[in-house]
């Protein structure tokens, strides 16, 4: 599938280490952030192997090591400066290569330029932009679950400017590491109701105007090739307010939904292995892409993944016949987490099989206990305006009643029964709401999670007399399926984000609801079409969403998705979907991953003292540690020997490849004044590095 952006990430950390200072003996300096982002995708030990000796992190006190290059590999925070700068004072290494992972800020660099340590010491200095995390191949996140609050909380007015200038660049850091310069698309909801309803358009001009710096200062962006002009849709959690609060019977969506994980920069959950054996043990194991059973099986629903899990068993003791007690097939999963426990020769899968026969177990566990049944087929009616005949609804409100006054339908669930009838009826009379809050016996702070509903565009209360037509689908309900069974009146809901997928590939999205920031690109294409691929500003591709499915040897059309607010599970399952069904590369990016009990915690988040939030906006400035300005000692004959407590080796989960990228430009950005040794590095607009012994000024500042 395309082109991973944990591969592509990688090869641009590994190829800015491998040319830079190249043919040199060197250390990498990362700091905290820019650490979090190495770690997610590349292994110390591929970094070693590119001639650096040692891996430090600028905040710790490390050994001077002043026969020794050093590339540092930083975040353009203030506190990281006055680090940088501390560095170039003592004089700690002999020459440096500053690599920045982002734009970095006119008043940093000029903090720089006042340093006239750093002139004697610089040899060269760059931008890329990469501050983004691959989730998955093709699920890209910010990690920053404050950007929710940040757009939708009354309090944090003054705080969205700057937000989402910032969302802008890390948006322009996908695009250009996918070596993209997509025509822009976003959501524009028809008369909105709430203060956020311009949040798309808004983002998606400082999207356009920071590809189009870029594409300015980079005559090469983007490289030529033969693959169709990717198109970017920018949208907002409002669209859909439903994904995050229907039950999804998919593993995936379940397990971050029911289970209770560890859930931070990866996503871990805590099993019992060896169970009932003299090895028994409790391990915290990690769900991601190493592994391979997760990730084949996360999109499964789950009554094909529990026969699929038996049926790799089994083909795993045919394979392995030495662990075979007898010639019959294991139908049982309790069988089969017995017989497991007796295979140590074969670790690491068996303590896999392990892992997902327990989730699956816990799983089904809940689902029978909670009554998952007779809520999802509820959840199924409003979510989709359909009962599982496909006919309007009956009897909605006396069913949902039902499940509010049962013992077994635990209260997150209730709540979410509430806010889907309110969102199914386009509001209700505060009597209703009264009478259903006391079913539900819900606690008071809730209800104010039911009034937030209206800082997100939905309306939550209807007047007596009420004279709003008839709310309409976002999109057209597709026909019923040709023949209906069980499991399908559990999963007829589908995202809307799979909707726009598909009339945005078959050109039929409609150009009010999704407009283009540049319009006129619609009327030039039959010219663009005629212009060679090469000239990468013009590699239009929209003819070719209207044509049947292409052969496997043509290049892939990329579709970049970015929801705002947070994307769920299941949106990133149906982005799956719609790229294996249309031969096109669908990439998912977001601020962070929605499950349910997040949604309905940052729902009722917004009706409390912003203080309360503890947004990193709000919080003391982070300052340079006191023990940088102890007195150091240097090393002798280059060695790197930095103290205890120094940064230690970099761990990564993710390996593969890709391509590389380069930095957002502002108009006012112009090649850094400071002079500089010779440079024998050259460097191309997507941040791909070669040898030469010019080097052009464009898209990044140099000393």
């Amino acid at each position: 599938m395309g082109t991973s952006a944990i591969a592509a990430l990688r090869q641009i950390i590994l190829e800015v280490v491998r040319y830079t200072a190249q043919g040199q003996w060197k250390v990498l300096v990362l700091d905290e952030a820019s650490k979090r982002l190495v770690d997610s995708v590349v292994k110390q030990d591929d970094i070693l192997q590119e001639k650096v000796t040692n891996i430090e992190q600028i905040e710790h006190k490390r050994a001077l090591n002043q026969d020794l290059d050093a590339v540092y590999l930083l975040t353009p925070e203030p506190h990281i400066v006055e680090c940088l700068i501390m560095d170039f004072e003592r004089r700690r290494y002999h020459r440096s290569y500053l690599v920045w992972t982002s734009f970095l800020p006119p008043e940093l660099r000029q903090r720089i330029d006042q340093s006239s340590t750093a002139k004697e010491q610089i040899a060269q200095a760059r931008i890329l932009n990469i501050n983004f995390f691959p989730r998955e191949s093709h699920l890209i996140t910010f990690r920053d679950p404050s950007s929710f609050p940040m757009l939708f909380h009354p309090a944090c007015n003054q705080l969205v400017p700057k937000h989402m200038y910032d969302l802008a660049q890390k948006i322009v850091s996908v695009c250009v590491s996918l070596e993209e310069y997509p025509t822009i698309r976003y959501y524009r909801p028809h008369n909105p109701l709430h203060e956020a309803g311009v949040l798309c358009s808004h983002l998606a001009r400082f999207v356009q105007e920071g590809l189009d710096q870029h594409a300015k200062h980079h005559e090469d962006f983007p490289p030529p090739s033969p693959r169709p002009r990717g198109v970017l849709i920018i949208t907002d959690r409002t669209m859909d307010l439903f994904a995050p609060l229907v039950h999804e019977f998919t593993y995936q969506a379940m397990v971050h939904d029911l289970l209770p994980l560890k859930e931070g920069d990866k996503s871990y959950y805590k099993t019992v292995l060896n169970e009932g054996t003299s090895r028994e043990e409790v391990k915290e194991m990690e769900l991601g892409e190493k592994d391979k059973i997760w990730v084949k099986n996360r999109h499964m629903h789950m009554k094909d993944l529990l026969q699929k899990l038996v049926a790799d068993f089994n083909k795993f003791r045919a394979d392995n016949p030495q662990f075979a007690e007898n010639s019959e097939g294991s139908t049982s999963i309790n069988t089969i987490k017995d017989m497991i426990a007796g295979l140590p020769q074969f670790q690491e899968g068996k303590e896999l099989y392990s892992l997902h026969l327990n989730m699956s177990q816990e799983l089904m566990d809940i689902f029978q206990k909670c009554r998952l049944t007779d809520v999802a087929l509820v959840e199924q009616s409003m979510a989709v305006g359909l009962d599982e005949d496909y006919k309007r609804p009956r009897n909605l409100t006396d069913q949902i009643v039902r499940l509010l006054d049962d013992d077994e339908v635990n209260f997150p669930d209730r709540l979410r029964l509430v806010i889907e009838y309110v969102l199914y009826r386009d509001g209700i009379f505060r009597s209703d709401m009264e009478k259903l809050l006391a079913h539900a016996r819900l606690p008071a702070q809730d209800g104010e999670i039911l009034q937030n509903l209206e800082m997100l565009g939905a309306r939550v209360f209807r007047p007596l007399k009420d004279t709003k037509p008839t709310l309409q689908p976002l999109f057209p309900r597709k026909p019923p399926p040709a023949q209906a069974t069980d499991d399908l009146s559990l999963s007829r809901f589908e995202p809307a984000i799979k909707s726009l997928l598909e009339e945005q590939l078959r050109g039929t999205l409609d150009q009010h609801l999704f407009p283009y920031t540049k319009p006129f690109l619609d009327a030039n294409e039959g010219l663009m079409n005629q212009v060679n691929v090469s000239q990468a500003s013009l590699r239009s591709a929209k003819p070719t969403w209207a044509r049947t499915r292409p052969s496997a040897l043509e290049p892939r059309q990329r579709v970049i998705v970015f929801m705002a607010g947070g994307a769920t599970y299941s949106e990133s399952r149906v982005c799956y979907e719609v790229s294996d069904s249309s031969a096109k590369d669908v990439y998912l990016t977001s601020s962070h991953m929605l499950h349910p009990g997040l949604f309905l915690r940052q729902l009722g988040e917004l009706s409390i003292d912003r203080r309360r939030l503890d947004l990193p906006a709000d919080r003391p400035k982070p300052k340079p540690p006191a023990c940088l300005y102890e007195k150091e000692i240097a090393t002798s004959n280059g060695s790197s020997q930095p103290p205890g407590d120094a940064t230690g080796p970099i761990n990564t989960k993710f390996a593969s490849n890709a391509n590389g990228s380069s930095g957002m430009v502002e108009p006012s950005q112009k090649p850094h004044p400071l002079p500089s040794p010779p440079i024998t590095i050259a460097t191309s607009s997507t941040g791909k590095l070669s040898k030469g012994p010019k080097e052009k000024k464009r898209g990044f500042f140099k000393f």
